[in-house]
């Protein structure tokens, strides 16, 4: 099962960048390819549908969230990536210098391309949203 891990070092406190990007249907606050985000609740369940820019678009289920640890962990129930049983991680950890360290960590299966293309394109989707929060937050 591929694993795709990335993690950016941002020069502002924890917090804050939590305030930002852990919001579930936050997303298109700071992710580049994420024209907008929508929220709903089924029983105990939220999932939120996102809309791509330049069209398309991917439906997630929130796994679990930690306010205190700040992360959450969502799975992707439909999209046009080459992927299947994707789960992933976005946590804000605390860094010695006083700013803190994102990390966007996935395990998923291939599927529709290989697995090389697959991670590729995860690896680009992090990238992007990381160059952004660098963009707004520095770093």
């Amino acid at each position: 099962m591929p694993k795709v891990s990335s993690t950016t070092d941002l020069p502002v406190p924890a917090q804050a960048v939590w305030s930002m990007i852990g919001n579930f249907n936050g997303l298109p606050d700071w992710h580049p390819a994420v024209q907008k985000s929508e929220s709903k609740q089924e029983g105990d369940t939220t999932v939120r549908t996102l809309s791509l820019m330049g069209g398309g678009t991917i439906e997630e289920k929130l796994e679990q969230v930690d306010d205190k640890e700040r992360l959450y962990t969502y799975s992707i129930l439909s999209s046009p990536l080459p992927v299947a049983n994707y789960t992933a991680t976005l946590r804000v950890r605390e860094s010695d210098s006083g700013g803190c360290t994102v990390v966007w960590s996935s395990e998923f299966e291939a599927s529709g391309a290989t697995e090389n293309i697959a991670v590729e394109q995860i690896s680009q989707i992090y990238e992007a949203g990381f160059e952004n929060l660098k963009r707004m937050f520095g770093g």
